[in-house]
């Protein structure tokens, strides 16, 4: 019986994102008749508590991601991942890294997206610099590579001239199943102390490519047109976030942006309901997931028409230039004013966010696991 390795440490470290894909990938591959066996290594880590499924494995590790960087990716130590997760037929890297492996080991490294090369700005000079040394001699080095949308694997062929396979993530079902009563939604409300008047909501962690400071200059726009509305941003510190505080400075926009930080992932069905719209106009995703969860939440959404974003929102969204303040402003504009647009966009959403699962996605990495083993 084959045995498999998955980096789970996203999963463990990252509560939305690539942890997030993490988690509900490998949750809905246990979920399947696997003949495999799993071994899902977490870097950090003592006690994981009760395996998530017979044949999956917990392989913790005290030593950081930090560490194992300095001495896998900086020092190119020779120590291979199997001292750690045991002997593996196939090692798969989930997060962009693959760390070194026995020669008899075949590999797959997935990666999420090539931001660092195409927003470079949008990434701090050291992380920058790390990224793009360690991202292409994993993507040269690996048995197969795995693309989260076909604009990631464009950028992997083009800059690499390597190709990969598309894997779409999913969307959760609780999201899709989601109606909550109006005392769910008013204790959420309460939670987080968001006004009862028109709301915007956006989510992602504070950080350049997220494009919050032309956000929030479209809502002040908005407002200054007369709309009574505000801004909801639910999303942890990431770096480079000082712009973001200062357009709320300059704009004078402190009492109409609310700042939520990270938020309980059970708390999102919620603040997605309560929104009137959700904007996403990221300047690069190498997917998206807010899209696809808005539109399962019955919630219109505005988003760039830049990377990923055109492929996962299909024709359920508003497309704008996410370099244009007065597109962003005026899309979102549209969908608070105008009622048949909304429900127009709120129909064309949930058919689009069914067509994204996660049952789908393990089926489909099954089905590549099996191949690269064969090859």
């Amino acid at each position: 019986m084959p045995t498999i390795g998955i980096d789970y440490t996203p999963a463990y470290e990252q509560g939305g994102g690539i942890g997030r894909l993490v988690r509900d990938l490998v949750g809905a591959l246990t979920q399947l008749n696997s003949p495999h066996d799993y071994r899902l290594f977490v870097a950090g880590a003592s006690d994981m508590g009760a395996p998530l499924a017979d044949n999956f494995v917990w392989r913790p590790t005290r030593i950081t991601p930090k560490w194992l960087a300095r001495m896998w990716h900086r020092a190119r130590l020779p120590y291979p991942v199997e001292n750690i997760v045991g002997d593996v037929d196939l090692y798969h890297a989930t997060d962009f890294v693959l760390p070194p492996t026995r020669s008899r080991t075949k590999s797959i490294v997935t990666v999420h997206d090539l931001s660092f090369v195409r927003v470079p700005d949008s990434a701090s000079p050291s992380l920058r610099e790390y990224l793009d040394a360690v991202v292409p001699r994993s993507v040269y080095q690996a048995d197969f590579v795995i693309a989260d949308s076909y604009a990631t694997a464009d950028d992997i062929k083009q800059l690499y001239d390597v190709e990969s396979e598309v894997l779409w993530s999913g969307v959760d079902e609780r999201f899709v199943l989601s109606s909550l009563d109006s005392f769910s939604l008013m204790t959420i409300r309460n939670k987080y102390r968001i006004p009862e008047v028109l709301l915007v909501f956006t989510v992602g962690t504070v950080q350049p490519r997220k494009n919050y400071s032309r956000l929030i200059r479209a809502i002040k726009r908005l407002r200054d047109g007369g709309l009574d509305v505000r801004l909801v941003i639910a999303g942890g510190k990431g770096w480079l976030e000082d712009e973001m505080y200062q357009t709320i400075k300059d704009t004078q926009m402190a009492d109409y942006v609310h700042l939520l930080g990270f938020v309980d992932d059970d708390d999102l069905p919620a603040l997605y309901q309560l929104a009137d719209c959700v904007a996403f106009p990221s300047l690069y995703e190498g997917f998206g997931f807010p899209v696809l969860e808005s539109m399962a939440s019955r919630t219109p959404v505005v988003t760039s028409n830049v990377s990923s974003l055109p492929e996962v929102a299909g024709d359920a969204a508003l497309m704008v230039d996410p370099y244009s303040i007065d597109e962003i402003a005026e899309a979102i504009g549209r969908i608070l004013t105008d009622e048949a647009l909304r429900d127009d966009l709120i129909a064309k959403g949930i058919e689009q966010a069914s067509k994204f699962t996660w049952e789908k996605s393990a089926k489909q990495l099954l089905d590549i696991y099996d191949r690269v083993l064969n090859s």
